[in-house]
């Protein structure tokens, strides 16, 4: 027992040796994007930022009309559709798609790991609005609507969640870098453009935003070091590129 212990750790340093580079600096991604969540909390709550937060609003809206976002009818509706892809619906919707392919893959276990990293990232999002609790804006009307708390952003940290873990899925099955590039600039994009859309409509303060990008990017990541952690152990079959 205690030789079959060792091997298993010695293949799991061998494992992380293997992707030393890739972990460390996935590490200090993590650790920075929740410096940077602890960072932009606190001065948000001791009220640094309002000023900030209503100037990139009101940039966002007619001078004449806070009522009336910048630019013509068809790309405020763009915006909510661009909204919508950071729903719940939809993120769920992805997951569950995620999840049901892995399992008829026969990867029950990396099937657990994404739902654990998704619904984990989903039961924090709401705690911390619990927790914060505070106001939506009231500087502009609102474009869409909304039922919770403002700070951070659900939509800005879980569309980061949702689509940084998939596209690190999928991307781990390519064997072409810039496919691996591709998958990964894709959630990116996507991610930010949900976020801003929240501004936009003015159902979020950009510093709600921008909390919820690096929680949620902090997250993805801290997720897929323990992946990579596990499958050094055996734990998790690992992805062949």
């Amino acid at each position: 027992m205690l030789e079959a212990r060792r091997a298993g750790w010695r293949a799991t340093l061998a494992h992380l040796a293997r992707n030393e580079r890739g972990m460390l600096i996935a590490l200090a991604l993590t650790v920075g994007g929740l410096l940077a969540f602890v960072g932009l909390a606190d001065e948000v709550f001791e009220g640094e930022t309002l000023a900030f937060d209503q100037r990139v609003m009101l940039a966002m809206r007619s001078s004449t009309d806070l009522g009336d976002p910048l630019g013509p009818l068809w790309f405020e509706e763009m915006m909510r559709d661009i909204t919508a892809l950071g729903s719940t619906v939809v993120l769920v919707s992805l997951t569950l798609i995620a999840v049901v392919m892995l399992v008829l893959s026969r990867r029950r276990l990396m099937a657990v790991a994404v739902s654990v990293s998704i619904v984990g990232g989903m039961l924090l999002s709401q705690a911390l609005k619990w927790g914060f609790d505070r106001a939506r804006p009231d500087l502009v009307p609102h474009g869409a609507a909304v039922y919770t708390q403002s700070f951070p952003s659900g939509h800005a940290m879980l569309s980061a969640v949702v689509f940084l873990t998939l596209a690190a899925l999928v991307a781990r099955t390519q064997e072409l870098r810039g496919v691996r590039i591709f998958l990964m600039a894709t959630a990116i994009v996507l991610t930010l453009m949900v976020g801003t859309s929240r501004v936009y409509l003015g159902v979020h303060w950009p510093t709600d935003v921008l909390a919820g990008w690096t929680l949620g990017a902090a997250w993805a990541i801290a997720c897929q070091l323990t992946v990579v952690v596990l499958q050094g152990r055996g734990v998790l079959a690992p992805q062949h590129r």
